[in-house]
């Protein structure tokens, strides 16, 4: 690739992307694909980059990792578990970014979507992947994370407080711009009764409602402390909040896509200064209430026709 030149010229643009990230089952790889068919939809060009040495072989994708090195492989050479091969895959990845970088090169122009691992350690505190994310950067590709965390979570105030802090960990420690996504808001209904409405929960608001309503469990009292000292770090933070998304509703993709669009700088770009590009992202990136109001009313639908069988049925 050509290097930059010294006396300040820019880096040449490799193009944008997104380098999808988060927690095993979050539906990484799902919306990858739900994402690489909106795109190309719209006209867009785009390529699939498989990251993930444990993940199932995706037959659409441009470049996928295990043409390098394979999950099943290390761990029968170097006697390793799944996880410790996974972080050896990573970190040789790491030492051989010759080997990906030429591969992207016949893929300038290309929005590119980077289906990553799903193993948590990787985005809270190893630094093999923010190490590879940084030296795609430095070839000039501007990238946005995409951090999926699947929305069931919402439903235990415990298991919500402990993704809150995953995902504020995740943001300090990869350094890229960062959307969070509450996946498969579509069957939220089925994991139980939420104890707030949905925006409460991708806004994250007042935490301390929150940690009244999980110490109200007697398993839960003893640590009322330390719940408080978690909500306290978060909100005091202020970074944390979520995008609901339903890979099956194309209009909340939509709203994905234009959050990243304005993270990365895409619609900043030439032949996208128009001022109706610019304030419709500006104001959509910026304000969930028109992305969480369509899900609260299917919720609430939902609840009242559960409430309704229980009636009838006594």
């Amino acid at each position: 690739m050509e290097e930059a030149a010294s006396g300040g010229h820019k880096l040449p643009l490799l193009g944008f992307g997104q380098a999808v990230i988060g927690p095993p089952g979050s539906g990484k790889t799902t919306y990858v694909r739900a994402m690489y068919a909106l795109l190309t939809s719209m006209g867009r060009r785009a390529a699939i980059i498989n990251l993930d040495p444990a993940g199932e072989d995706e037959p659409g994708a441009a470049v996928t990792l295990q043409e390098l090195l394979a999950l099943p492989e290390v761990m029968s050479a170097l006697h390793l578990g799944p996880n410790g091969a996974l972080l050896y895959c990573m970190e040789y990845l790491q030492g051989n970014l010759d080997w990906l970088r030429d591969r992207l090169l016949s893929l300038r122009g290309t929005y590119l979507l980077f289906d990553c691992p799903g193993q948590v350690e990787l985005y809270t505190h190893h630094p093999a992947l923010p190490t590879i994310l940084r030296q795609l950067q430095s070839w000039g590709l501007r990238l946005c994370a995409v951090h999926l965390v699947d929305s069931h979570y919402c439903t235990d105030p415990a298991k919500f407080i402990s993704v809150l802090c995953t995902s504020l960990s995740t943001m300090l420690h990869v350094d890229l711009p960062l959307v969070n996504i509450l996946s498969k808001v579509d069957l939220i209904e089925q994991y139980g009764r939420l104890a707030f409405n949905i925006d409460y929960y991708t806004e994250v608001m007042d935490l301390s409602y929150l940690v009244e309503h999980l110490t109200s469990d007697p398993f839960f009292r003893r640590h009322r402390s330390l719940h408080e000292k978690l909500a306290e770090v978060i909100q005091d933070y202020g970074l944390v909040s979520f995008m609901p998304l339903s890979v099956k509703d194309e209009e909340s993709l939509k709203r994905v896509l234009a959050a990243v669009d304005k993270a990365n700088g895409l619609c900043f770009g030439e032949g996208n200064q128009s001022l109706g590009v610019l304030m419709s992202v500006a104001v959509g990136a910026d304000f969930h209430f028109t992305s969480t109001l369509a899900f609260q009313e299917k919720y609430v639908e939902e609840e009242k026709r559960t409430v309704d069988e229980e009636a009838l049925d006594l």
